[in-house]
């Protein structure tokens, strides 16, 4: 039997329900609990989607990692939630996402060096090469689109609305294959993380050159040769930037790990999320 591998990228799925839920919900005791209620709901909705033998949870740290020593720009447009009071802030409900992941029994871990993208890419480097093992990546960062394989998914949680994500999946959309996303990336930039590409390549063009010439190494070493004259100057013109990016970008999963395989066992019994409030004293 094959081992099914869950790995939750905690902090996106905070995110998307403190800031998704339709309506703030208040315990009796005026606690604001609508990003625990679902966060847990949603988290039990996957782990019955995906039925998983294994699962983990990572958060991202507050600690600086590598990539803001690279650039200072890298994720500089984020908030800084330590000034927001806990009405606007996800934070404020971690700690009883916390006490909800230690109920169930699942393992979670917060970063203090890298950045949780890191550490999935690391369980992807160290498990997804075993065929006795699969792996379910819960995120809707786009990052991880580079660790699509034949044994690693994607889970793109939105309820019934939600979409597993494989190498065909990305084909069809981009017209790439999981190993030229970050070189794709990096050619079209990252809002979200403050990663500026090159001017005026969108994904369109980033797919083309990228059928065209390979990988992102290659654009740039037949960079003259482009045919289109906007193109090309756009290219030569964000060399450094590209090759930048793709520092950025890429995941390369190389820093230690927070569990074993053994460590993340996990057996779903059924349990329903008021259960699990119930259980650390939120309901």
């Amino acid at each position: 039997m094959k081992n099914k591998i869950l790995i939750v990228d905690g902090s996106n799925l905070l995110f998307q329900m403190f800031f998704g839920m339709p309506s703030r919900i208040y315990n009796e005791e005026g606690i604001g609990i609508w990003g625990v209620l679902g966060f847990v709901g949603a988290l039990l909705k996957i782990i019955r989607k995906t039925e998983p033998t294994h699962v983990a949870v990572l958060f991202d740290g507050e600690s600086e990692n590598e990539r803001r020593d690279l650039d200072n720009d890298y994720k500089a447009n984020r908030i800084d939630y330590s000034e927001v009071e806990a009405e606007e802030n996800p934070f404020s409900q971690l700690p009883y996402i916390y006490q909800a992941l230690d109920s169930l029994g699942i393992a979670h871990a917060e970063t203090t060096d890298c950045e949780t993208d890191d550490w999935i890419a690391g369980y992807v480097n160290l498990y997804a090469c075993k065929d006795e093992n699969e792996i379910i990546i819960s995120s809707f960062d786009s990052d991880f689109f580079q660790l699509l394989s034949e044994n690693v998914s994607i889970l793109r949680y939105r309820g019934d609305n939600s979409v597993i994500c494989t190498p065909a999946y990305l084909q069809e959309k981009f017209g790439i294959q999981p190993e030229q996303y970050a070189d794709f990336k990096s050619l079209t930039g990252d809002k979200a993380d403050n990663i500026v590409g090159a001017y005026k390549i969108g994904p369109k063009t980033a797919s083309a050159l990228l059928q065209e010439y390979g990988t992102l190494e290659a654009i740039l070493a037949q960079a003259e040769n482009i045919s289109k004259k906007s193109v090309r100057e756009a290219i030569l013109d964000a060399k450094e930037r590209l090759r930048l990016n793709q520092k950025l970008i890429k995941l390369e999963g190389k820093h230690a790990l927070p569990f074993i395989l053994d460590e993340m066992c996990y057996h779903y019994d059924g349990i329903t999320t008021t259960e699990v409030l119930r259980g650390i004293g939120l309901k």
